[in-house]
């Protein structure tokens, strides 16, 4: 085991979770934009969070309340239960630059919850493979939004598409990443809470709905292992949450339109929006189609729009600096 550090700072990428019809099971990471998490040792022990920025004063600095912070303190109780004497005593200070908006759809939430575990996971010597930080990961979506779900916690904590076939026992599918692939994900400058978006959704599904959603996932998951461009484009179709959640998204319709007009090979909601994502042949594509679909949030609703343009992120989160 390697020795505890003094400081580390990481950067937790964004992600796309849903990817079309795989609701809570489907998730893969971006390269950029991201959260970046600073873990020091401190001569208290524990977990506290010492500064925030880029929030707008919104996040908590209680580390109860605070997704990095909780994050971190599963790990850091992990680590006491199994060996008291080396960690009992360890004080960890949080400090958290947010890159991401608030409520985007581009896993805010899970950027700061992995951000926060692998920072101080890697102050601590990295004592545990990087895959048995995701339950720790997941406390932090919990306090988030009241649901511990990881379809964006695990592409941002091991990169590419990651696949969940089970919550309960955990079971994580890393699929390969078909090249090339582009996407582009238009933010628009409005919040969209996941926890509201959730509360939109029905209890019960049609039996011809659930049928046409289970194609599609197959079919996702096989074009992604057969690198089939349209076949990955076709399968995008969510004939059971999107059709609720796009009722919250103001210009939603057009901005979908634009995207398949201007030939993009699919277009959803990225996580439970007011994002969307749309996947393309190619990076000049992606441009291309991405400012199109915000010019369709403008023209429809009046609203402004961020445009992120990326490939498929294979690392996920990652040390940009030790002390």
């Amino acid at each position: 085991m390697n020795g505890i550090g003094s400081s580390v700072t990481v950067f937790a990428p964004a992600t796309v979770a849903n990817v079309g019809s795989a609701f809570d099971v489907l998730g893969f990471a971006l390269d950029a934009p991201g959260d970046t998490v600073t873990a020091t040792i401190s001569g208290n022990p524990g977990v506290v969070v010492r500064s925030i920025e880029g929030d707008g004063g919104v996040l908590p600095l209680d580390s109860s309340r605070n997704t990095a912070a909780v994050s971190a303190r599963a790990l850091l109780d992990h680590l006491i239960s199994v060996d008291e004497e080396r960690y009992s005593s360890v004080g960890i200070t949080l400090d958290l630059t947010k890159g991401l908006p608030i409520g985007s759809g581009l896993g805010s939430s899970s950027a700061s919850s992995v951000g926060g575990v692998v920072a101080a996971h890697e102050l601590l010597g990295a004592p545990l493979k990087r895959e048995e930080l995701l339950p720790f990961a997941m406390e932090g979506e919990r306090i988030a939004c009241g649901a511990a779900h990881a379809d964006n916690a695990a592409p941002c904590l091991l990169g590419g598409f990651v696949l969940i076939r089970s919550y309960s026992p955990l079971d994580l599918i890393q699929l390969p990443t078909p090249n090339p692939l582009s996407v582009a994900v238009v933010s628009p400058h409005i919040e969209l809470r996941t926890s509201d978006a959730r509360k939109i959704l029905k209890a019960s599904v049609p039996l011809g709905s659930a049928i046409s959603q289970w194609g599609n996932v197959a079919a996702l998951v096989a074009g992604i292992y057969r690198n089939d461009p349209d076949l990955i484009g076709r399968s995008l179709a969510d004939t059971i949450i999107e059709p609720e959640r796009g009722q919250l998204i103001p210009g939603y319709q057009a901005v979908k339109a634009a995207a398949k007009d201007a030939g993009a090979l699919g277009c959803s909601i990225s996580g439970s929006g007011p994002a969307l994502f749309a996947m393309c042949r190619s990076g000049s594509d992606a441009h291309r189609i991405g400012s199109l679909m915000a010019e369709a949030f403008m023209t429809a609703a009046g609203v402004t729009a961020d445009i992120h343009i990326s490939g498929i992120n294979t690392e996920g989160a990652k040390v940009i600096r030790r002390n």
